[in-house]
């Protein structure tokens, strides 16, 4: 298979261009730090919505690159096709592009419907135009809602969404599933997040929530640091081992990590040299669920810090339960995580200490 030619650092196996949409995001800038380490070129392409674009030079410190950025809407389609035709073949895209909190998207809604079904699906129709299979989705375990089966596979059924974030997931996957049924030439790997969290362990780059934290991590941290008064456990009184909600928490370098795996696959399998359009789903996850209050001990077992936190009621639409099976991303990707929840705290409260003492310029 032809790849372009790239820049990468000396001895390092050139893969050729790999198209990160949504590539200065958190999921996305650690990413671009894994595809540098496997030999591949990084072309971000991000429209800085709820990114930082000073989070790529920290980037670009890390890795000792400078790959290419685009900045573009991806639902221009135009803008896409100048990109791909400025960048020449590249292998493929991982498309991480997309509005993502959730209770943002009950107040918004038709601009997430908006601007998450309609970036994939320009997406898609400019990757036939030129030619490109390769897709890796990032998709969420949101799909599944609460499920009666733990841990769940990627078998489980998938129940409605909870919110209209986790709905444009769901229609996203039903649009990657039916075009590839339709014939049309694309290669899809659908990846199903857990959790992610944790930073990157130079403590350089990290999650970087606009506003108020809408996830756990960024809330402890916050606190602990004193941006925040105190965290809320929401409920104390589910029926878990110790009464607050649990969850598969995949540390970020991992999820990372499995992108690249998933590309490698797409590569190098012979089987899928031979096959036409398809799809595949693969759970990305520890394979283990932690509580909210065993995530606050970790916290504080890796930081030496004590953290104000309260329980208050439940909140309305949590899951109480969820974690992954990842037997098919283990034997198939040859992907396992790594990394443990006192990892990812350890390496939060690095990203998050170094933040205050070194704040983005």
């Amino acid at each position: 298979m032809a790849h372009a030619q790239a820049g990468t650092s000396e001895g390092s196996l050139d893969k050729g261009k790999v198209v990160i949409t949504g590539g200065a995001g958190f999921i996305g800038s650690h990413t671009a730090i894994e595809l540098c380490a496997a030999g591949y070129t990084p072309v971000v392409v991000d429209n800085f919505g709820n990114s930082d674009r000073r989070m790529l030079e920290r980037v670009y410190e890390l890795t000792g690159q400078r790959f290419p950025l685009h900045e573009i809407d991806c639902r221009d389609r135009a803008a896409l096709r100048r990109m791909f035709e400025q960048e020449g073949p590249c292998f493929g895209v991982i498309h991480f592009a997309a509005h993502k909190a959730v209770g943002a998207s009950v107040a918004q809604a038709l601009d997430y419907y908006d601007n998450n079904l309609g970036s994939l699906i320009s997406l898609l129709q400019v990757m036939n135009e030129v030619g490109l299979q390769n897709l890796v989705y990032s998709s969420s375990a949101t799909v599944y809602g609460q499920s009666d089966e733990l841990p769940v596979t990627e078998q489980t059924q998938v129940r409605p969404g909870e919110s209209p974030y986790g709905r444009t997931k769901q229609v996203c996957e039903s649009i990657l599933i039916d075009t590839a049924a339709s014939k049309v030439p694309v290669k899809a790997v659908l990846l199903r997040y857990f959790n992610p969290v944790g930073a990157h362990p130079s403590g350089r780059i990290g999650e970087l929530p606009l506003g108020k934290p809408e996830n756990l991590v960024p809330y402890i941290t916050q606190t602990a640091i004193g941006l925040r008064e105190e965290l809320t456990v929401f409920g104390n009184d589910y029926p878990t081992r110790d009464g607050t909600c649990t969850r598969d928490y995949v540390h970020v370098v991992d999820l990372a990590r499995a992108h690249i795996a998933a590309l490698a696959w797409l590569d190098n399998s012979p089987e899928n040299a031979q096959r036409g359009s398809f799809h595949e789903i693969f759970n990305v996850g520890t394979g283990a669920a932690t509580s909210v209050l065993e995530a606050i001990q970790a916290f504080e077992k890796a930081s030496g810090t004590k953290l104000r936190y309260r329980f208050g009621p439940r909140r309305p639409g949590d899951i109480v339960e969820s974690y992954a099976n990842v037997d098919k991303a283990r034997k198939v990707l040859g992907w396992k995580a790594e990394l443990t929840i006192f990892d990812a705290m350890r390496d939060a409260w690095k990203w998050q200490v170094g933040l205050k003492n070194d704040p983005l310029r």
